[in-house]
């Protein structure tokens, strides 16, 4: 087959878009090398993470010219394209698909937290994405959702159809798959192995970040550890910060100061007593798989997609409850054969769920069942 996709967020994005384009093509250019996926994309960053697609065997990019606007091509020109490329299908990996397309089309479908969390958007931009996502689900042939709960959520709000949705989980970067024991970044030294807790996500009021501040907060003296925070935010992120200052919290909660790239965020969950994920609401969650995958145990929200990613084994709280989170905690900090069976079974069962050639067996059937 020869398989075109919007890879504008491929190149161009490295957050949670970016990270699913790059590792479904990995997935796919390894389990299917006998097709042939053209990447479209409006520009390309080029860094260590982009630079690889560019030359990746069968993999062929494609770029408009330097006169067109970028966002137009993307939108409106991109179905002329596949045409002359004779694609036999075309998807879109990031909630849109170009308008006018002649050719069998799948959308993924990540999230609808534009609508579930409507004040962390700009009205303008509610627009924009309602308006791309509800074209998406109408004029693709197949959806795929990353997680039951993205089913669920694009059927409440946009009256689809159950059986024209498939439910495709994310895979992770193949570093999680393998036995690299990663790089330990430059943290403070008063940052000991085994002894912090992390919190890995954008920073802002869906992730509740400040709920897992105020747990720790709750805890006794003596089991208070530091926690380390990997990720960026603009408003809520101030408000972080304001808060840890104003309740002397400083030298609990560490933000490194250098890069943190893959290979040094495998280290950090390999190396953590926990992960604390307490999200409100995720199209699927992926910290808390590449934790689980890293035998690192995991507390996470007992509400949306979590329980998928985290599975029966995990410890699941009420995000909204602060002495849930801090109960479940101190069952991991006090507690070393529940934390160790903890660590045993979410590995078992990531491995299985998430397994990368079971999920390209998965998309490669949404590709033939419109075909």
């Amino acid at each position: 087959m020869r398989i075109g996709f919007d890879a504008k967020r491929l190149f161009n994005n490295f957050t949670g878009l970016g990270n699913h384009c790059r590792t479904v093509i990995d997935i796919l250019t390894e389990y299917y090398p006998e097709n042939e996926y053209i990447l479209y994309t409006p520009k390309i960053r080029t860094d260590s993470r982009t630079e690889p697609y560019l030359s990746k065997t069968g993999c062929r990019t494609v770029t408009p010219g330097s006169f067109i606007q970028s966002s137009f091509w993307r939108t409106f020109l991109i179905s002329g394209i596949a045409d002359k490329d004779g694609l036999d299908l075309f998807h879109g990996l990031s909630n849109e698909i170009p308008v006018n397309l002649r050719k069998p089309s799948v959308v993924t479908i990540h999230d609808v937290a534009f609508k579930t969390f409507p004040d962390m958007y700009h009205i303008p931009d509610r627009i924009i994405y309602n308006a791309k996502w509800k074209y998406a689900c109408s004029h693709a042939d197949k959806i795929v959702a990353i997680s039951t709960c993205t089913k669920n959520d694009i059927i409440e709000y946009y009256g689809v159809d159950p059986d024209k949705i498939d439910v495709v989980y994310q895979p992770v970067n193949n570093i999680y798959y393998s036995d690299n024991p990663g790089i330990r970044p430059q943290l403070p030294k008063k940052i000991k192995d085994h002894s912090y807790m992390l919190y890995v996500g954008s920073i802002n009021s869906r992730k509740n970040l400040l709920g897992v501040i105020k747990a720790i907060e709750l805890l006794p003296d003596d089991l208070r550890i530091p926690l380390v925070v990997i990720g960026n935010g603009r408003e809520y992120k101030q408000e972080v910060l304001r808060y840890i200052t104003d309740h002397n919290l400083n030298d609990l909660v560490v933000f490194p100061s250098s890069h943190i790239g893959t290979a040094q965020l495998r280290y950090l969950y390999a190396n953590a007593t926990m992960l604390v994920y307490p999200s409100f609401y995720e199209g699927f969650g992926l910290p808390v798989v590449e934790a689980m995958l890293s035998n690192c145990p995991v507390i996470t929200s007992n509400i949306s997609s979590m329980p998928e990613a985290a599975g029966p084994d995990s410890l699941l709280v009420d995000p909204y409850d602060i002495g849930d989170i801090s109960d479940k905690m101190v069952r991991l900090l006090t507690d070393e054969t529940l934390r160790q069976e903890t660590v045993s079974k979410g590995y078992a069962y990531a491995s299985d769920r998430f397994n990368p050639k079971r999920l390209a067996q998965s998309l490669m059937n949404t590709y033939q069942s419109i075909l």
